[in-house]
């Protein structure tokens, strides 16, 4: 079992009383971790390292061998988690010899900050010792921005899933759910029609390549079920669903330790979205079904997310995220009661605060899974208006028919 009470003495790599107090830049990050809907952050949570953050170019020891970075991102979400594993591996060239090292999981956006940010983390915290792979949890990118830089300058090999790798390597080129014409016109026939906004959507066909420029030439694939020993412990990967084509969380049930990547958040709701290449798509259905891995960890399971602190609770954060969507959905069978909505009508009522273009396009997403999914389970129809926008109606309870197309 993991010792908690070691986790609350958890250490700095690199001592110095500054690296212990949140910068302001990192204290601003707790506002960002407010739940969207406005409440306090969930209580049912345990928070081992309380107030502790690892600070720029440093590096916090929360488990033997597993050390958190956090570094900055040009967002209003302004953090990553970063995590360094203490790793060794056959030496390449050497028979019959062990290099010892570090895995990295997970990079960060390409940006000078970042790449400055690394170079302290190598000065500072590697001890000297090289990093021996990269491990990607998904394509997005905060998560893989930088993964073809750190890859080149250790020679370390790319590990992430197959869909994942893929779609960064069409997202490089253009071809993404970020924006252009297809985007467009997926937001144009779910009623987002502005004109000088949609302009802003159509221009960012280059969003995605801005912060991830390329990606490494070949990888190693990762799968679900699949165990990866990574230094002296055996990680599981966990596929999950949803947010992106086909996550990879780790963990280590042994000294019950997650990595869970963005599938499991302590304080905010991981993005769900449908896009222009799946438009009928299912990912809400899909990050739900996905949560059901997850829901039998222990509750002393320390779980390190992408954003905001590490915690203890996986399955009351699990069931805090069931009951959030299940609100949002009942609250849109209600709206659509009266009179058939279209995503964009019901935006104001999924999130209570204003929203400029670039939060919008995430927030169409979501309006539209949590929409598909209550018309894929036959309590929604979908009809296309005169104007060609999709309108949705509650049908009648003892309506159990599936939708076959429109």
């Amino acid at each position: 079992m993991f010792d908690v009470n070691v986790n609350v003495k958890a250490r700095m790599l690199t001592q110095t009383p500054a690296a212990m107090t949140p910068s302001p830049s990192e204290a601003l990050a707790h506002k960002v971790d407010a739940p969207t809907t406005g409440r306090s952050p969930p209580s049912d949570l345990n928070y081992p390292l309380q107030e502790q953050l690892p600070g720029l170019g440093a590096a916090l020891e929360v488990a033997p061998g597993v050390f958190w970075m956090r570094m900055s991102l040009p967002f209003a979400l302004n953090h990553i988690n970063l995590w360094l594993l203490r790793d060794r591996l056959p030496h390449p060239s050497q028979s019959g010899v062990w290099q010892e090292g570090w895995t990295a999981v997970d990079c960060g956006v390409d940006n000078p900050a970042t790449r400055e940010a690394w170079l302290q983390v190598e000065a500072q915290v590697l001890q000297g010792l090289p990093i021996l792979r990269v491990l990607a949890t998904h394509m997005h990118p905060d998560h893989m921005g930088l993964a073809h830089w750190l890859c080149e300058r250790w020679q370390a090999p790319l590990w992430m899933s197959t869909s994942e790798y893929q779609s960064a390597l069409l997202a490089c080129h253009g071809l993404s759910n970020f924006g252009g014409d297809p985007t467009v016109r997926f937001f144009n026939a779910h009623g987002w029609n502005k004109a000088e906004d949609l302009a802003v959507v159509q221009s960012r066909m280059g969003y995605y390549p801005s912060m991830v420029p390329r990606v490494p030439g070949s990888y190693v694939r990762l799968m679900s079920g699949m165990q990866v020993r990574i230094g002296d412990r055996l990680w599981q990967c966990i596929s999950g669903y949803g947010h992106s084509p086909e996550h990879m969380a780790l963990l280590d049930d042994t000294q019950q330790l997650m990595i869970s990547g963005d599938m499991l958040l302590p304080s905010i709701s991981t993005n769900v979205s449908v896009y222009a290449m799946e438009p009928d798509g299912n990912p809400l259905q899909h990050f739900l079904d996905s949560l059901d891995k997850m829901q039998h960890l222990h509750d002393d399971t320390l779980v390190l997310p992408s954003h905001g602190r590490p915690f203890q609770g996986a399955a009351a954060r699990i069931a805090q995220l069931r009951s959030h969507h299940a609100e949002r959905l009942e609250e849109l069978l209600i709206a659509c009661t009266k009179q058939a909505l279209c995503a964009h009508d019901v935006l104001p009522l999924i999130f209570k605060r204003a929203l400029d273009v670039h939060q919008t396009t995430f927030a169409m997403g979501e309006a539209v899974a949590h929409l598909n999914l209550l018309w894929l389970d036959g309590r929604l129809s979908r009809e296309q208006d005169a104007a060609g926008i999709y309108r949705f109606k509650t049908l009648a309870p003892q309506s159990s028919a599936k939708p076959t197309g429109d």
